[in-house]
């Protein structure tokens, strides 16, 4: 493929743990240095930053491992999908429970000098009337992104495939989520295989969404599997390049987790990425 005659630019790609769970945080911040990222998303799992044990002292070991390495937190991603936190459950203490989980990690963001929260809607039961999974989900999130202004961050929202939630899954449902959440501190990610699996196009979150949309998750696959790219079957590669052409200015990152495989040597995962995604950005020396 040619590249683009408008493309996005080398800095709005950033650095991410995602692949790096087996492995001490220090090696994923050092391999992302690397690459020459100076932002990163920090998925919050274990053991990188775990919110039920992230004490002061754990705080201070991120703080070093990001400063070592050269990086700046861009947003803070809690596990919110296998982990035990959904703050749409219809279980009226656990859902509090991940409510202040959240507002914690808020707490934790800020201090680690973060711009973002990263949210997801949660998920209901199955067998209830699906509004009041949304109605809870809404709550819930007006909660804690107040709560996150407070401590001067913004949230970012990313809708789910249906088989991680029964809440939010395409770019409508999360126009309408973003609606009833009434909140100007909430943006929009747009996550390739999660447009992929719900129909959408890049069109659709560009018109929906406009400035609002300032992430984006850069994964392939078949049309599920958050794979590396050329591993499934996406134009992840020609949806960049749309993005390119509105003017997209906000950041992106890999999200590689397949069958876990990739994880076993996630930098050659990233340096993969990274090689195809290159013709596809201009370089930042090319713009000063």
């Amino acid at each position: 493929m040619n590249p683009p005659s408008r493309r996005l630019s080398a800095d709005q790609l950033i650095g991410a743990n995602f692949g790096f769970q087996h492995l001490p945080l220090s090696e994923a911040a050092e391999a992302m240095r690397g690459f020459g990222m100076t932002r990163i998303e920090l998925w919050g799992i274990a053991p990188h930053l775990d919110l039920f044990r992230a004490d002061d002292a754990r705080i201070d070991g991120i703080v070093r491992i990001l400063d070592d390495s050269g990086l700046r937190l861009h947003c803070l991603t809690p596990e919110q999908v296998v982990y035990p936190v959904n703050i749409a459950s219809g279980d009226d203490a656990y859902r509090q429970a991940s409510i202040d989980l959240f507002r914690r990690a808020a707490d934790i963001c800020a201090r680690l000098g973060g711009q973002y929260l990263f949210l997801t809607p949660g998920r209901g039961f199955e067998n209830e009337p699906p509004q009041r999974a949304w109605d809870r989900s809404v709550q819930a999130l007006r909660m804690i992104a107040d709560h996150a202004a407070d401590q001067g961050l913004r949230c970012l929202l990313e809708p789910l495939q249906r088989r991680e939630s029964n809440i939010a899954h395409s770019a409508q449902d999360l126009r309408r989520l973003l609606e009833m959440v009434g909140s100007d501190k909430v943006d929009v990610v747009l996550d390739t295989v999660a447009m992929a699996c719900a129909g959408d196009t890049v069109a659709d979150y560009l018109s929906l969404f406009g400035d609002r949309l300032a992430h984006v998750h850069v994964v392939d696959g078949t049309p599920a599997g958050h794979l590396v790219l050329g591993d499934g079957r996406l134009p992840v590669l020609s949806w960049l390049d749309d993005l390119a052409q509105a003017g997209y200015r906000g950041t992106l990152t890999f999200e590689p987790f397949g069958d876990g495989s990739y994880a076993l040597d996630p930098v050659a995962a990233w340096t993969r990425n990274m090689l195809a995604i290159a013709p596809h950005l201009e370089p930042v020396e090319a713009l000063t």
